[in-house]
């Protein structure tokens, strides 16, 4: 069984609209329509937990039908959490208790990632095969320096080992589980990214490449390119 986790818990601030960015409507349609979309006719997904405040969980359902997508996939809702691991522990609790099956997989995905393509799931679930997680990745085309001040260049990293992550990434539910209940709540409020507790617990995750147009929409100049993509190709 497949289940994607889509995380709808942020405030989106640095976008300068009054509603969190992943409830904005781009072309009559809320951003996170545009990832649920992708997934719910996903052969391969099998069923949908959305982290979302209640203020919105109505309105997800609404923006689905309106806009003609079967949600018949939706398993339901879990609480936001104090930062975004938080989150993904409370939905992975919450899918615990629907499916007992040990080789469970579990695909976590942002709403403010609205590009997403079918050819990447596919791609993340295919390469799970052997492995305990799967995690897309860019390789970092500028040089990279490091500072230990943040004011004068400490040091040259090497390019060619350092990748940026992106999302969705895959792992296997009861491993990443286990991997995320060992660490305490302090432990977990200072976890970066979803990878984090699974190499914390030497989980096998491996990389495959990632879109480079699968951004995240962080920014008012990203909201902006979003809305201007889907006017001119009207999507």
């Amino acid at each position: 069984m497949n289940i994607a986790v889509v995380l709808s818990g942020g405030i989106g601030s640095r976008v300068g609209h009054d509603i969190p960015k992943q409830y904005i409507r781009v072309r009559h349609q809320m951003m996170i329509t545009y990832c649920l979309r992708t997934l719910c006719d996903h052969p391969m997904i099998d069923a949908i937990q959305i982290v979302a405040d209640e203020l919105w969980q109505r309105e997800i359902i609404h923006d689905l039908s309106v806009n003609g997508i079967e949600h018949n996939k939706i398993l339901g809702f879990s609480k936001p959490g104090q930062n975004r691991q938080l989150s993904i522990c409370n939905s992975l609790i919450d899918i615990r208790k629907h499916t007992i099956e040990s080789n469970a997989v579990v695909m976590i995905h942002d709403a403010a990632r609205p590009y997403l393509k079918t050819e990447q799931i596919t791609d993340c679930l295919k390469a799970l095969e052997g492995h305990d997680g799967v995690m897309p990745v860019l390789p970092m085309k500028d040089t990279i320096y490091y500072s230990e001040d943040g004011k004068k260049i400490s040091k040259l990293l090497e390019r060619s080992r350092i990748y940026a992550g992106q999302a969705p990434v895959v792992f296997r539910l009861e491993r990443y589980l286990k991997a995320n209940t060992k660490l305490s709540r302090e432990e977990l409020l200072c976890i970066n990214g979803s990878s984090e507790p699974a190499m914390m617990s030497d989980l096998d995750i491996v990389m495959i490449p990632g879109d480079e147009k699968n951004i995240k929409i962080t920014t008012k100049q990203d909201l902006e390119q979003f809305i201007e993509f889907h006017t001119k190709n009207h999507i």
